[in-house]
């Protein structure tokens, strides 16, 4: 059933309150430790691949353990660089001590200066996900609109266990994701236990 968009849009707002909620006094570190095993052990990107992950801000999982192990593995690795509202996300390369500079909305990107690339596999943030592979984002569509913008590429969502939900609002804009990792495994998208 196609909701209105006004009402899609007050389902995603209450749904990321009670996202912000649940995830609070999670454990980032140690959660993003385990995350990085269950990928690199269960669904690594394929070799050569170029990976795209994120500086974790607040309270979100802290991927940067998987950044490391995958950096160690010999994939480039890009994080984005937030353009204006409305447009898709850009990357360039970051390796394990490069300094990252202040971008928009308390966001750490590489510097002008780094190498700009196109990822085959992303790693996504979220506040809510569902076995479905629909996810809830913050609300400014960049990822839903990077997404689109690499047709080819895998979207892998990374997130605390406990930011699964029974289902996620979503519109026809919404990217859906290939698979969630979390500190306790992978969730193929679509696939049942």
């Amino acid at each position: 059933m196609m909701l209105c968009p006004v009402l899609l849009a007050e389902l995603k707002a209450e749904a990321r309150k009670a996202a912000l909620a649940r995830r609070l006094g999670q454990d980032a570190l140690t959660c993003g430790e385990a995350l990085a095993a269950h990928l690199m052990r269960d669904l690594p990107p394929p070799p050569g691949a170029i990976v795209a992950g994120f500086w974790p801000m607040g309270p979100e999982i802290d991927i940067r353990p998987l950044l490391h192990a995958l950096h160690e593995r010999g994939h480039a690795i890009a994080l984005p660089v937030t353009p204006k509202r409305g447009q898709p996300l850009h990357f360039r390369q970051w390796r394990p001590d490069d300094a990252l500079a202040r971008g928009p909305m308390g966001t750490s990107q590489p510097g002008p200066d780094a190498a700009a690339l196109v990822p085959d596999w992303l790693l996504v943030p979220l506040l809510a996900f569902d076995r479905a592979g629909r996810r809830l984002g913050y609300g400014g569509g960049y990822y839903d609109r990077t997404l689109a913008a690499l047709p080819g590429a895998t979207a892998i969502g990374t997130a605390f266990a406990c930011q699964e939900v029974d289902e996620v609002p979503a519109g026809p804009e919404d990217a859906p994701l290939t698979a969630i990792v979390t500190e306790r495994g992978v969730t193929r998208a679509g696939v049942a236990d």
